[in-house]
């Protein structure tokens, strides 16, 4: 009957946690390149249970045996073994904001790309390419976070930049002329672009390892290994205008919610039921 208290209060704690982790999907459904969390389980080891009243070692001339019965395997239930990340690319969004900035993984990459932002507290990774310009013409995240390029953060001019699929960042003649014409930079006959940087695109050997922070910031960890760049050929497209979607499936995650639900309700009835039957073994024992 104690078995029973423990495994049902195990899970009920278990499913309380994979509670928490579905809310925090659903809460972040709409928030860029927001990426999905899953709770992982494991069992307790198990024990092997012996008849109690044969318990006791028996002698031959080869050796001594154990002559209680086994009766079988007896479980402890689940625990939370860990919560990580899924890294799956979530839809593409077209915004036609020149700030808006995405990266696009490519078939065959076994690892996820970021963007580099260098935060309050270092550099940190970043799927989200929502970026807006500050007051001193850095591309920086609304929290006012520079975007950094291999060569530090970037400065540009309103309309007055390009990024092309390769990471690599455009301006015209002179940092902050804009186009003499009034045109946007793709449209400018006047001046012929130059090459200002290369964003920053970085990736770690063990993306699952990765701390989430919040602003949608990742750190790297002694087991995710330290931020590398990809090699040209796995390198992956850098969309300007467009911004991923997270990869929470609504449905899928009220599914979830439900069966969640389900397995708590259904370890409180296993807890009330064994405390009922153990409430009548003592009333028997007085």
């Amino acid at each position: 009957m104690l078995r029973g208290l423990y495994t049902g209060a195990n899970g009920m704690i278990s499913q309380q946690v994979r509670m928490d982790v579905i809310a925090n999907n659903l809460a972040n459904v709409d928030k860029t390149a927001f990426k999905k969390d899953t709770t992982v389980f494991k069992t307790f080891p198990e024990m092997l249970l012996h008849r109690y009243s044969e318990d006791g070692i028996g002698k031959t001339p080869m050796g001594s045996f154990d002559t209680s019965p086994v009766v079988g395997k007896l479980g402890f239930g689940a625990e939370v073994n860990e919560v990580y990340t899924r890294f799956e690319q979530g839809a593409v969004k077209k915004t036609d904001n020149i700030f808006d900035l995405m990266v696009q993984d490519q078939p065959g990459m076994e690892k996820p790309a970021f963007f580099s932002v260098l935060t309050n507290r270092g550099e940190r990774l970043t799927r989200s390419g929502s970026f807006v310009l500050d007051k001193n013409g850095f591309v920086v995240t609304p929290q006012g976070f520079p975007l950094l390029g291999e060569k530090g953060p970037i400065q540009v001019n309103q309309g007055n930049f390009l990024v092309k699929e390769n990471g690599e960042i455009y301006i015209n003649a002179k940092l902050g002329t804009a186009p003499k014409d009034g045109t946007n930079f793709s449209e400018n006959r006047f001046e012929e672009p130059v090459l200002l940087d290369k964003l920053k695109i970085r990736t770690v050997e063990n993306p699952r390892h990765l701390d989430k922070e919040g602003d949608s910031f990742y750190s790297d960890t002694p087991e995710s290994g330290e931020p590398t760049a990809f090699p040209e050929l796995l390198a992956p497209q850098v969309l300007q205008g467009y911004l991923e979607a997270s990869n929470v499936s609504v449905v899928t995650e009220m599914v979830d919610m439900i069966e969640v639900n389900r397995a708590y309700e259904a370890n409180s009835k296993t807890m009330q039921t064994q405390d009922s039957l153990l409430g009548r073994l003592f009333e028997v024992m007085r």
